[in-house]
């Protein structure tokens, strides 16, 4: 692996690359692939099918009617560090200078890759909990990065925490955490994370936590790490617009953290894209300033398809544990006579003409057969789209009638 060029170590800790070395098609693009060909009900990608907020759209089409349409500032632009800045201090009481701990960004994933390359060194350790978001075996492989993983397992997903004190060591350099969880829809409980603060004060490590579905909690309210005693200072907090805003393709993420650490993944920043999405910045401004309330119909209406898919793959056959928060459900294909997930998911197309994800696609390679035959659905999409889906899975023979 040492030989490889940067781009096939990350590849190859993703699980990207072929047998002959070449870059092998990732799940999502195969599944989309064939949803396209098949014209299945793509349930697989998470990405909503409506549009988000009108104020939020009309404020991007303003923007580019009045010219703000060339680079903004390096940091992002001021008016959306400070909607960034107040949205934290409005929901959680963080108080932040949105000159100095404020960083917009390309997305979440940028701020992921920039975070991961600027405070990982050759060697280092990440820990994770696995199943994790595809990008972060590849991250953290293209900072030569070393991956360690605690298990997340059914029926609810939590983390053992002797499993996670036996992970952390003094060769982690950083916690990556990601509570709303994807692809699980779990939430993370606050002794969990108090017991991440506590093994990086022990073993001087950076907590980094990626909380893009922190407003797509079906129950209770998001608690953010860096809130808690001794987290701040240790601490980057990655989320982003498109989940809470329905803007995916505007690509509009940030961070937050203290001046020292911003400082550093701005170094690295600002050579990948630099800047992005002038006119989608002073939107994304006016969306986390809207009322509460359109945060709470937010969620309350996608806890509504949440349940409307999940009581469609019961019907199935399907075992299901309801997801937190988020945009998925994952199911257990095994009950329904499909103890392999990702065969299932290449054939669901003929069968039942719906696409879904196999969750080995967020694991390492030697710990696929724990997750064998769990399946990831979305369920962030139009009321009628899943409506058709439960209809058409209801459908869906057993391997052993078949």
């Amino acid at each position: 692996m040492n030989d490889m060029a940067p781009w096939q170590r990350a590849a190859s800790g993703a699980g990207l690359l072929g047998a002959d070395g070449s870059m092998a098609a990732t799940i999502f693009a195969e599944m989309s692939a064939l949803a396209a060909r098949t014209g299945a009900i793509n349930l697989g990608q998470g990405f909503p099918d409506e549009d988000g907020p009108p104020a939020v759209l009309e404020a991007a089409r303003d923007a580019i009617a009045e010219g703000v349409n060339q680079y903004p500032p390096g940091r992002g632009m001021p008016v959306l560090r400070e909607a960034i800045a107040e949205h934290q201090e409005r929901f959680y009481a963080i108080r932040l200078d949105p000159d100095r701990e404020v960083l917009v960004t390309a997305g979440a994933t940028e701020a992921l890759a920039a975070t991961i390359l600027a405070l990982v060194d050759a060697g280092d350790e990440v820990v994770t909990f696995e199943p994790f978001y595809d990008a972060y075996g590849a991250l953290i492989a293209l900072a030569r990065g070393i991956h360690r993983t605690v298990p997340l397992r059914l029926p609810d997903f939590q983390p053992d925490l002797d499993e996670l004190r036996a992970v952390v060591s003094d060769r982690t350099r950083v916690i990556l955490l990601n509570s709303p969880h994807n692809p699980t829809g779990a939430v993370f409980g606050v002794e969990v994370l108090r017991e991440i603060v506590a093994l990086a004060e022990r073993h001087d490590a950076i907590i980094v936590t990626d909380e893009v579905y922190e407003h797509l909690l079906f129950d209770g309210v998001h608690t953010p790490i860096s809130t808690l005693d001794g987290a701040r200072d240790r601490t980057v907090t990655i989320s982003s617009g498109g989940k809470t805003f329905s803007t995916t393709g505007w690509k509009v993420g940030w961070l937050t953290a203290s001046a020292p650490l911003l400082e550093a993944v701005l170094a690295v920043k600002q050579f990948l894209t630099y800047v992005n999405g002038a006119p989608f910045q002073p939107a994304i401004a006016v969306g986390l300033r809207l009322p509460d309330s359109f945060f709470a119909d937010a969620a309350s209406a996608l806890r509504a398809k949440r349940d409307l898919l999940s009581s469609g793959l019961t019907a199935a056959g399907f075992t299901v544990g309801l997801p937190q928060a988020g945009y998925f459900v994952v199911a257990d294909a095994a009950a329904a006579g499909h103890p392999d997930a990702a065969r299932l998911c290449r054939e669901l197309p003929s069968l039942a003409s719906v696409v879904a994800v196999p969750v080995t696609a967020f694991v390492h390679a030697e710990h696929r057969d724990a997750y064998r035959s769990l399946v990831r659905f979305a369920f962030c999409k139009r009321t009628e789209v899943i409506e058709e889906a439960t209809r058409r899975l209801a459908a869906l023979p057993s391997r052993s009638t078949r």
